[in-house]
């Protein structure tokens, strides 16, 4: 039996809540209370002996105090009550900026009531600031977003994720782990369990130094020796771990792109909600690796309107994630939509791919609740009925990493596993890539026990087997 996306499965509780769907609300008015996930341990970011600093929490990652909670959303068209960075000049409606110039976004526990993005009309936050228009200008309507530059993304940037960046690289001697990697693989037989042991934990800022470090005292490459003790799909899954974030996205990409034919739901995995900094490093990367631009590459092996939409999406023009959402602009996103799909014959699918590609996850968020209460349609739903193939897969994916990045990796997850035979790359290529951020990976078990009423490891350990299984689940524990 098949459930919506995101949805938990009926029958006796699991572990999780009440069993069956949340309930609905009214518009505007909140859900009933529901009990949220338990904490989880470890908690996120590096351990207690780590020598380099807290890191910006890296794609898609909620804060530190909830395995899984989900994103809190502000009343429809207000700013975040706390911006996750300094700002210059406040936007539109924005409230006093906070003591620290990065606080972690506070954000409700997974099944908890969130607050309506639709309060009640006549309760939008108001005005604070009105930008000075030159004399007989017409005003800007009132919830219209400050005027910017056509293209350009509000907000302050976001910072690549870690290990996206070349001067993220932790201070630390690692001699101790290089020197244990290299005994597990000299002379005859290889210790896997050491190698797992080192290797799945180990956060992105430390694999250059250990891979250096191995290098200057052995005189081989870590890669090269791992390569050649292990085989099969522990090779497979600790070469992508070693590789690092930033280089196994670049791995990736070459994969998908590669040969004939196009691995779409790889190239998706990889580019689709993703933010502009680690767009722009993803780029750098492959030109620097592969002697040509990722763009060059994407447009030989797509064609038509499905090329058109990943130059949009290598462009990098995302809004940013510290923008406000604007009630304004969600109306107008939410009429343009329906306007080019369910409004009339034929879809003009661009305008679909120029909004979703450009606007933030919280705004897409915003959109999406927005379309449905106006239109009694999910937006999913809508781009289920109106596109097909690639595009409509890549298009399903924004929106969902736009609603709730955990439940997205969660249910992709599952699609590597259900129905006959075990979709062993994607997998592997899937848990590496929820790995590196220990937050988020909490957050996709969870939603992982909530949407399919059991947990991902057990299930895991039922599709695998030996080094191969040992090595994914350490990685997610």
């Amino acid at each position: 039996m098949s459930y919506p996306y995101g949805a938990p499965p009926q029958g006796p509780p699991q572990g999780y809540g009440q069993p069956g769907y949340l309930p609905q609300s009214q518009y505007g008015q909140p859900l009933q209370q529901q009990p949220g996930y338990p904490p989880q341990h470890p908690p996120h970011g590096p351990p207690a002996h780590s020598p380099y600093p807290q890191q910006q929490q890296s794609y898609g990652a909620p804060p530190s105090h909830n395995p899984y909670p989900q994103q809190q959303q502000q009343p429809y068209g207000a700013p975040p009550s706390q911006s996750p960075y300094p700002q210059q000049q406040q936007p539109y409606g924005a409230p006093p900026p906070a003591h620290s110039p990065y606080p972690q976004q506070h954000q409700q526990p997974y099944g908890a009531p969130q607050q309506s993005q639709y309060p009640p009309q006549g309760q939008y936050p108001p005005q604070q600031h009105q930008q000075q228009m030159p004399y007989g200008a017409p005003s800007a309507p009132y919830g219209a977003p400050p005027p910017q530059p056509y293209g350009m993304p509000q907000g302050i940037p976001t910072p690549p994720s870690p290990g996206y960046d070349p001067n993220q690289v932790a201070r630390v001697d690692l001699s101790g782990p290089a020197d244990a990697l290299r005994k597990a693989m000299k002379g005859f037989g290889t210790d896997e369990s050491t190698i797992i042991r080192i290797l799945a934990h180990m956060p992105p800022q430390e694999l250059p130094v250990l891979k250096q470090t191995y290098q200057q005292r052995h005189h081989r490459s870590l890669e090269s020796d791992l390569k050649s003790e292990l085989s099969g799909y522990m090779e497979f899954a600790v070469l992508a771990v070693v590789r690092g974030p930033l280089q196994q996205d670049v791995w990736c990409l070459n994969d998908a792109l590669k040969g004939a034919g196009t691995k779409e739901d790889l190239l998706d995995d990889v580019l689709i909600g993703r933010s502009n900094a680690d767009i722009r490093a993803i780029k750098t990367a492959y030109q620097q690796t592969h002697r040509r631009s990722l763009e060059s590459d994407v447009k030989a092996d797509l064609s038509a309107k499905t090329e058109r939409m990943y130059s949009m999406i290598l462009a990098a023009t995302r809004q940013e994630e510290s923008a406000p959402v604007y009630p304004q602009a969600v109306d107008a996103d939410v009429s343009e939509l329906h306007r080019a799909t369910e409004a009339k014959t034929g879809t003009e699918q661009l305008t679909v791919c120029s909004i979703l590609t450009s606007r933030s996850d919280g705004q897409i968020r915003a959109i999406a609740q927005a379309y449905e209460h106006k239109y009694r349609r999910s937006l999913e739903t809508v781009i289920r009925n109106e596109f097909a193939g690639h595009m409509e897969d890549a298009l399903v994916r924004m929106v969902r990493s736009g609603a709730d990045k955990a439940m997205r990796d969660a249910v992709a997850l599952e699609e590597c596993m259900k129905g006959p035979g075990t979709k062993d790359e994607r997998l592997v290529e899937r848990v590496v890539a929820v790995h590196w951020d220990r937050q988020h990976a909490g957050q996709v078990k969870g939603a992982y026990r909530h949407r399919f009423g059991k947990e991902l490891i057990n299930r895991i350990k039922g599709e695998t087997s030996g080094d191969y299984e040992k090595m994914l689940v350490a990685m997610l524990e």
